[in-house]
């Protein structure tokens, strides 16, 4: 999975960056610090793990993992070239869901690129850059297609009608995921790459000492709103309490989180608002050599599934043996979860679920 941290100059997107990646990357006072974009691969924590470590006593555990992507800041005329604009926007095509860090915060040493802290006049002129980014997109399609639907070809017709709508509703400055298509028209939408299709996150930044007392400030409030308009999703976090509980050895870092009584990380917060957004599962692998997650879209059939590991499995696909997390925990061993019968055989219609434990069988 791969997301896009992306937001305002200065509004905390690399030190945001930095905390959940550990990767250093370039923070500073100053607009376009970030120019290429920073990659940085976390592992998603999943307790399912250690537990099946236990049970199976097995010699590596590997979790699935997450590639953020901290991106050059943006700035008014972007869509234009300004700022780096076409850089950061052929960057931010390439990602599955954006992460959209907004600045929720007042702090007069830190420079806002705009002279005024406002989330909302941040978020929308962002938004607007995408969607003038999109329509370009959009018009050029149009001007190839218009001839040949007009001729009387059928799938350029539809293609055609989907556009115009599409265009109306970037010209409404709406984002094409705030449209209501139908998966067809959707599937006919990804084909052309529109930032403003993308799944959004917002990411309110607050500051230290809100965070800490766990004060929800107007401008979170704002956000969550419009958030909630645009069928996407907010969260609240720090990002400068992030930096600073990364830096920390795992011992230190669940006690600062237990002395602030911090349920959560921000990271652990975008992992699963993530997840939720993109529709996301986990089905697990276990044995002896090595315990896994492995991250499937939620409705994914066991073959397709089973091809995460190695398109042989999904081309000799035979059958799933099948057992729940609960279960095996319950049993606390593989013989005696089939003693119970726990364990079930799934053939090549079976819609896997999140925890499930699986063996695939397969002939190639």
């Amino acid at each position: 999975m791969k997301l896009g941290i992306v937001g305002l100059p200065n509004v905390g997107k690399s030190t945001l960056f930095n905390a959940i990646t550990k990767a250093g990357a370039e923070s500073a006072n100053y607009p376009f610090c970030t120019i290429e974009p920073n990659v940085g691969i976390v592992t998603v924590p999943d307790n399912r793990l250690d537990e099946l470590e236990k049970i199976y006593n097995t010699k590596k555990k590997v979790y699935a993992s997450i590639e953020f992507y901290d991106i050059a800041g943006l700035v008014k005329g972007a869509s234009q070239g300004e700022g780096l604009g076409n850089k950061f926007l052929s960057h931010i095509r390439e990602v599955e869901a954006i992460v959209h860090v907004v600045r929720c915060f007042e702090d007069s040493n830190i420079v806002h690129v705009n002279g005024q802290v406002d989330p909302l006049d941040d978020i929308e002129i962002i938004n607007l850059e995408l969607i003038l980014s999109d329509l370009e997109i959009v018009q050029r399609r149009i001007d190839k297609i218009i001839k040949l639907a007009r001729s009387g070809d059928k799938d350029s017709k539809i293609e055609l009608d989907i556009l115009e709508r599409v265009k109306v509703h970037l010209e409404q400055g709406k984002m094409v995921r705030s449209m209501d298509l139908t998966k067809e028209e959707e599937e006919r939408v990804k084909k052309y790459f529109l930032i403003t299709s993308k799944k959004t996150l917002y990411a309110c930044n607050i500051s230290e000492d809100e965070f800490i007392n766990k004060i929800e400030n107007d401008m979170v409030k704002k956000v969550k709103e419009f958030a909630l308009n645009e069928k996407s999703e907010a969260i609240t976090l720090c990002a400068k309490f992030e930096e600073e509980l990364s830096s920390l050895d795992e011992d230190d870092r669940s006690q600062m989180m237990e002395e602030y009584d911090i349920k959560e990380s921000g990271l652990d917060q975008l992992i699963v608002k993530s997840y939720s957004l993109l529709g996301l599962i986990s089905y697990l692998t276990a044995g002896v050599q090595e315990v896994r997650a492995w991250t499937i879209t939620e409705g994914t059939k066991a073959p397709q599934a089973a091809g995460k590991i190695h398109s042989d499995i999904e081309r000799g696909f035979i059958r799933a043996e099948v057992i729940s997390y609960d279960k095996m925990i319950e049993c606390k061993s593989e013989v005696a979860a089939k003693e119970k019968g726990y364990y079930r055989l799934e053939g090549k219609e079976y819609v896997v679920r999140d925890g499930d434990i699986i063996n695939f069988r397969f002939n190639v």
